[in-house]
């Protein structure tokens, strides 16, 4: 894995206007570089703003503030016809498979989509052969070229939706939640598939879901978010290992263990009240409504994203103090 930044955000901020007086605050205050070859893991509840994250940098939303950077080049400074060649590079798999395909296109037509848009060979058995390639690298048969979406299971579109992602040889890929609509036994398919892929090419991957099995184990690092903003940043290992901030906790305390004895013993961590709303979000800590440890200074001001240990990263008050002690079996 590489030390340069590939791809670094600053500061990134997508606001959504509800109407004249309310502002949606889906992404507030996020930076995060990620290094070529590096697989970075982005976790949370439902409507933390994991995926508004990856669509804002894909380009798909415009953000509010910000500066998204891929290999030092600011994307918004980039010339028309650079961003589009940048889109060669920059790739997405999406979470619905079956939405994010044409049902009146053939598998042959949406893997070579990309190509006819990029223009990217010589002929077209130059373009059926990447096709198939494509097609075998991902697990499918080049038989079922010439099929349509609603004649496959879940598991076998989404990796048509992964074969369409490679299409280009991109450097960068964000799979939002690319596992979420698919059976247990499928998931795991899918990421070993994804895995393998980005270990042979070298890829560069931001992978988001809220399995934290999963996410662990194919990111080097792991980055938690919470009603829009970024709580833990580190190694998956450091952040199964001795979490910091109090929701990470609780996300790990509720990954179900397969020894039933230990599953009984555990102590789980339940969060009480429901999550605040990013339209009117709580003053000071953004988490302090549901945290167990929250104190007065949390009403008061919010935590700076500071480095408590070497390369781990944190958003919360107890930095000052003694951080609770919580064992967490993963």
């Amino acid at each position: 894995m590489g030390t340069s930044p590939l791809l670094k955000i600053e500061h990134l901020k997508k606001y959504f206007e509800v109407d004249r007086n309310q502002t949606l605050k889906a992404v507030d205050d996020v930076s995060i570089s990620i290094s070529s070859g590096e697989t970075l893991g982005i976790v949370g509840e439902s409507g933390c703003g994991k995926s508004t994250l990856g669509r804002t940098i894909m380009g798909l939303y415009d953000k509010t503030e910000g500066r998204i950077a891929f290999k030092g080049r600011a994307v918004d400074q980039m010339t028309a016809s650079e961003q589009f060649r940048l889109r060669r590079n920059m790739q997405m798999i999406f979470q619905d498979p079956y939405a994010s395909l044409n049902p009146r296109s053939t598998v042959l037509e949406l893997i070579a989509e990309p190509l006819d848009v990029h223009k990217a060979y010589k002929n077209g058995k130059e373009r059926r052969a990447k096709v198939e390639q494509l097609l075998e690298e991902v697990g499918l048969n080049v038989s079922f070229l010439n099929r349509y979406p609603h004649e496959f299971s879940g598991g076998q579109r989404q990796r048509i939706g992964i074969a369409r992602a490679l299409a280009l040889d991109p450097e960068f890929i964000i799979a939002d939640e690319p596992i979420s609509a698919l059976d247990v036994s499928v998931q795991a398919q899918v990421v070993f598939l994804l895995k393998r892929l980005q270990e042979e090419k070298g890829l560069t991957m931001m992978f988001i879901a809220h399995d934290l099995s999963m996410v662990k184990y194919i990111s080097n690092r792991i980055g938690v978010m919470y009603l829009g903003h970024l709580v833990e940043l580190t190694t998956s290992e450091a952040l199964y290992e001795k979490p910091l901030h109090p929701y990470t906790q609780a996300l790990l305390s509720a990954i179900p263990i397969p020894d039933p004895d230990i599953e009984e013993k555990r102590e789980r961590i339940i969060l009480k009240g429901e999550i605040p709303s990013p339209i009117n979000p709580p003053s000071g800590c953004i988490f302090r409504t549901r945290c167990p440890f929250a104190m007065d200074v949390c009403a008061e001001k919010r935590p700076a994203f500071v480095e408590v240990e070497n390369g781990h990263f944190a958003a919360c008050h107890l930095h000052t103090k003694k951080t609770p002690k919580v064992t967490i079996r993963a």
